[in-house]
Formats: C-alpha cells, sequence, structure tokens
C-alpha cells in the first residue's frame, strides 16, 4: 500500500513539474486550467541523450514535438551534403545567437508541425544536441485534438509556421543561386575544354611548324624554275578560295588520304601522312591534286610536295585557331547572358535566347539527350528578370534530363497564345506519378530520394513565374511524355487581371496547375 501512495505522490511531482514546464512555454501559456489538465494528461515525455535522433527526414510524420530543456539540430542531406538548417535551444544565449534572421522566439520550443498539417513526411532531420534534452511529445490524433481543443496554440503555431516556410525558402534560393553557379562554372569549364585544348595544341605546334614551312620555302625555292614557281602560287591561291569542305563520307576520306600519302612517298615526300592528310581535309582526292600539280618536273616535286604539306599544316593550325576564338567568346557571351552580369535586374529580354544559353549551360548533363526547338518565329521581348527566369528553365531542363537518364527527346517550344508568351518544356522521361503530380509545386514536396532534393525547386520556380513574372506553371505527365508549360505576359500585359492564368485542360489529362489567380487539380 505503501508502495502504490509513493508512486502516485511520484506522479503527482512529475505532472506537476511537466504542468509547470508547458505553462512556462509562450504557445501553451493562454491555456485554461482544465486545458492544461488535459494537455498534461496526453503528453509523452522523452529524454534523448547527445546525437540521438528525434525523427528522420523523409519518415513518416507521427507527431508533434515541444522542447522542455537542452537542444535540438535540425540538419538535411541535400546532394550528398549535411547542412545545418537550424537549431532550437532552450538556453536563452544560443536561442538569440539563431534570432539573427528573425527567428521567433516561440520557434525554439516546438517542432514537426508542417509535415502533420500537410499530411506528410518529417522534412528534415532532428537530433538532441547536448548532453540533456527533454521533449514532449503528442501524436498526430492528439495534435489535431490540441488545436481543435486549445485556440490560443494556433495563435503562436501560424506565425512561426509562416517564417519556417519563408526560412526556408530563402536557404533554398540562397542555395540555387549557389547551384547555378556551380553548374554555370562546371558547364563553362566542360565546353571550354574543346576549343582551350585546340588552342593550346595549335599554340605547340605553330612553332616547330613555322620551322618546317620556312625550311621547305628554302629548299623549294632553290629546286623550282620560274614556271613550276607560277604553277605551285596558282595551287597555293586556288586552295584560298576553297569553300568550306563538306565531309559526307568518312570512309571515303580515309581511302583518299591513304592514296595521297602513298603517292606522295613514291615520289619522295619527306611527310606523306601530313600531305595525305592536309589534302583529304579539304575535301580533295589525289586526282584534283595530280591535275593542279602539272608543269612541276619529277626533279622539283619532292620539295613542292614538302612545302605544300606544310603551307597544309599552318592553313589548319590556322583555322582551328580561327574556329575556336569566336566558340570561347560565344561560350562567354552565353555564360554573361546567362547570369545576366552588368545588366539591370528587370529588363526587356527575349525569352528564347534564355533557353538556349541554358542549353549550353547544361551541355555535359544533356549528352546523349535530342534536343527538338519548336521556336514560333518574330516572338515578342518579354519584360522581367531574366536572370531569375533562366533559374527556373534551368530547374526543368536539369529534372527533364533526369527523368530521362541520359537518352530521350527533349522537346523546347515558345509560341504567342494572345498576350501571352507560352513555353513548354517535355520530355520522354519515366513521367510524374499521377499521385504526385497535384503536389509538385508544394514547399517541401519531392519525388526524389532522401538527400537527392530539397522539394524547394519546383516551388521556387512557381514563386519566380507566378510572383515575380503574373504567370503561371502547369505540369502534365504520363509514362514518356512530361510537359511543363509556363505562361508569362508580354511586355504591359502583366496588369491584366487572368491574362496568363492556366487554361482548363482536358478531363482525362494528369495535370497540376499553378497560377497567379487559381490553383487547379485534376
Amino acid at each position: 500500500m505503501n508502495d502504490r501512495n509513493d508512486r502516485n505522490d511520484t506522479n503527482d511531482r512529475n505532472d506537476g513539474a511537466l504542468r509547470s514546464a508547458l505553462r512556462g512555454l509562450e504557445i501553451f501559456e493562454g491555456l485554461t486550467e482544465e486545458q492544461l489538465d488535459w494537455l498534461v494528461s496526453v503528453s509523452e515525455p522523452r529524454v534523448l541523450s547527445d546525437g540521438e535522433v528525434l525523427f528522420r527526414d523523409g519518415e513518416e510524420a507521427t507527431g508533434f514535438h515541444v522542447l522542455l530543456s537542452g537542444g535540438l539540430v535540425v540538419t538535411k542531406v541535400v546532394d550528398g551534403r549535411e547542412e545545418v538548417l537550424t537549431r532550437h535551444s532552450t538556453e536563452e544565449e544560443s536561442a538569440a545567437a539563431e534570432e539573427h534572421d528573425g527567428k521567433p522566439s516561440a520557434a525554439h520550443r516546438f517542432t514537426g508541425e508542417l509535415p502533420l498539417l500537410t499530411d506528410g513526411a518529417y522534412v528534415a532531420t532532428a537530433a538532441a544536441s547536448g548532453p540533456a534534452t527533454t521533449v514532449v511529445a503528442y501524436p498526430k490524433p492528439v495534435f489535431f485534438e490540441m488545436m481543435t481543443r486549445c485556440h490560443g496554440v494556433a495563435a503562436v503555431l501560424i506565425p512561426v509556421l509562416a517564417w519556417r516556410i519563408k526560412s526556408s525558402e530563402v536557404q533554398a534560393r540562397k542555395r540555387a543561386t549557389v547551384e547555378a553557379l556551380g553548374t554555370l562554372a562546371a558547364g563553362l569549364a566542360h565546353e571550354l575544354n574543346n576549343p582551350a585544348a585546340a588552342v593550346a595544341r595549335a599554340a605547340q605546334e605553330l612553332a616547330p611548324a613555322l620551322e618546317r614551312l620556312t625550311r621547305t620555302a628554302h629548299a623549294w625555292g632553290a629546286s623550282a624554275s620560274d614556271a613550276e614557281r607560277s604553277v605551285f602560287d596558282r595551287l597555293a591561291e586556288e586552295l584560298d578560295k576553297l569553300p568550306p569542305p563538306v565531309i559526307t563520307d568518312p570512309l571515303a576520306q580515309a581511302d583518299a588520304e591513304e592514296e595521297i600519302a602513298d603517292w606522295a612517298e613514291e615520289a619522295g615526300t619527306e611527310r606523306p601522312g601530313l600531305l595525305g592528310s592536309g589534302v583529304s581535309d579539304l575535301g580533295l582526292e589525289l586526282g584534283w591534286l595530280l591535275e593542279r600539280l602539272e608543269g612541276v618536273g619529277e626533279p622539283s616535286l619532292p620539295a613542292a610536295l614538302d612545302h605544300l604539306a606544310a603551307l597544309l599544316e599552318i592553313r589548319s593550325l590556322a583555322a582551328e585557331l580561327r574556329a575556336a576564338g569566336p566558340r570561347i567568346s560565344q561560350l562567354v557571351a552565353a555564360t554573361r547572358d546567362y547570369a545576366n552580369l552588368d545588366r539591370a535586374p528587370e529588363q526587356t529580354f527575349s525569352v528564347t535566347d534564355g533557353l538556349e544559353n541554358t542549353l549550353v549551360v547544361l551541355r555535359a548533363k544533356l549528352a546523349g539527350i535530342s534536343i527538338v526547338r519548336v521556336y514560333e518565329p518574330g516572338l515578342p521581348e518579354l519584360t522581367g528578370y531574366p536572370s531569375e527566369l533562366n533559374q527556373v528553365w534551368t530547374n526543368l531542363v536539369d529534372n527533364a534530363a533526369e527523368a530521362m537518364e541520359g537518352s530521350g527527346v527533349l522537346t523546347l517550344r515558345a509560341r504567342a497564345e494572345g498576350v501571352c508568351m507560352v513555353v513548354e518544356i517535355g520530355d520522354t522521361g519515366r513521367g510524374i506519378p499521377e499521385d504526385s503530380l497535384p503536389r509538385i509545386f508544394e514547399p517541401f514536396y519531392t519525388t526524389k530520394d532522401v538527400g537527392k532534393g530539397t522539394g524547394l525547386g519546383l516551388h521556387l520556380s512557381y514563386r519566380i513565374v507566378t510572383q515575380r513574372h503574373h504567370g503561371s506553371i502547369t505540369a502534365r505527365s504520363r509514362p514518356g511524355e512530361t510537359r511543363m508549360v509556363v505562361r508569362l505576359p508580354f511586355a504591359g500585359t502583366a496588369g491584366q487581371g487572368t491574362a496568363c492564368a492556366t487554361p482548363a485542360e482536358p478531363a482525362d489529362a494528369p495535370t497540376s496547375a499553378k497560377s497567379t489567380t487559381s490553383s487547379t487539380t485534376r
């Protein structure tokens, strides 16, 4: 009997301490005695050791958690890197350090409400920070009953929830900017590699090639007669006027190269292979060369062929440099336009230019994927924020490339539709699951594996299109065909009500639609 009384006394003391601790929290400070009694009765206190996980990213959300003592660190793995999203602490000094970004003080004392309200999974991992962390858990049904019974809870919870969503978007926007710069740098480095290597190789080979040209010129000049020099000069002049070669049959070109090299070797030239490749690369054959060399005697022929080979080598190196220079300039220009360096944020711009610059930046990720462009000619320009829209195009094209897993068809369409520009980005990938399609623009919702996405990429794209540009964005998908449709108002039409709202879709088409004026799911 005494033992039972002792246990009852202990429970009463514990309930009293819990009651006192809960009453001291901002989220519960307005509760009546009856509400507080109920809250204590449904509370599930839990003590966590340092580093012990409270819940994990991607797990089904089962409860709402209130922090009584100690601290929690909230993290998320993004692209293989663990990032600290925030820290919750009951110590005033630690909590103040987290409030530099406008974090409400109440936000330190509870977590887990967002996935419960959206009927989703936890969007991050929370673990104890410190040796004595005490939390109180409220299962999902209890949480919703709490919202009904205790009206004052919502008054504190909703502003904190709004701050958390806004803070996550800010973090995601910063991350998207960094990722865009990383994509830009990686794409530029990849694309610059070929022309830069061509410049380096040509520069390295230019000095010995010039030395060979000088040496063969002396030898040719010493052995040739005036008439033979005239023949060679006419040949060189004709080479200057040749149009760029069109090689339609690589095997035929290889046969011509071998035939010219064999003949040149029999004629006594020092570098028959160089002459064979130089002539065949121009789309020419042995018969053409023999006809132009008529009038050059057999004693002078080796010197003529050596000088011709050296001349063709120099011209080939010069052609590589001429081709590489504009290519580098084009890449730099595309990069500058993609990032909109040295330009005002809001400006008039061509959407198709942004799409093309995005393809340049993502060329490495699009290897093996066929690209189809269907751009209506004479499209008007838009007024807005091109660098932000480039983030949208990058996100949509990158998602499409990932869905196709290295092979498929990426289709870009741009057309005028009334007062709107319509941009469609389609792919032949695996598609978006029908049950996921209505939610893809929601914050924190992702169909990717844990650690491979934040669930904010499409949400940020939606915000850029709808809030910054007064447009709409729609997704239609089935296996083998996904289309992301963006509608943007032309310059001067952004204020025309629902001009670029999402139009009605066929009833049998799985669709997720978002716009500034409507949000429909079919």
